[in-house]
């Protein structure tokens, strides 16, 4: 028997995967039961998470390359929880949110905690600072 490993391995694990380009690799992650809330009013499930993020990638990557960047600062671990800020980073190549291509660099922030069943994320909680992003896009004027 393989001991599982632990929730800041595996997420680190993913991480590498999203920046090698893997998209498929980074998802694995996420089990088939999934439930991730932030982005939606509701929850996604993993083909919806598939489906925003293989969106996200197509218009949002980081210069040279297919996918953003994705990058951890602090990350703590409680039991079966992981949580962490992070930031991805691109450049804006295609329509997202209902904004075309700027061409611009932006640099999405957040903070997301996940709760682990053995080596699978099966729910993820996420804040995310959108309206950074779309001021950062010319999409909205940035707050007075």
């Amino acid at each position: 028997m393989t001991t599982p490993a632990r929730p800041a391995e595996q997420v680190d694990r993913a991480r590498q995967r999203w920046n090698a380009g893997d998209l498929p690799g980074y998802l694995q992650l996420y089990a088939e039961d999934l439930q991730f809330h932030g982005v939606r009013p509701d929850p996604m499930d993993k083909p919806s998470v598939t489906g925003f993020y293989q969106q996200f990638w197509s218009a949002m990557g980081a210069p040279g390359r297919a996918n953003p960047q994705l990058d951890f600062h602090e990350h703590l671990v409680d039991g079966d929880r992981y949580g962490c800020r992070f930031a991805v980073s691109g450049e804006h190549r295609g329509d997202f949110m209902g904004v075309a291509a700027t061409g611009r660099p932006y640099v999405l922030e957040g903070i997301t905690i996940m709760r682990f069943r053995r080596d699978q994320v099966v729910e993820r909680w996420t804040t995310a600072d959108f309206l950074g992003l779309l001021v950062q896009l010319g999409a909205v004027p940035a707050p007075a």
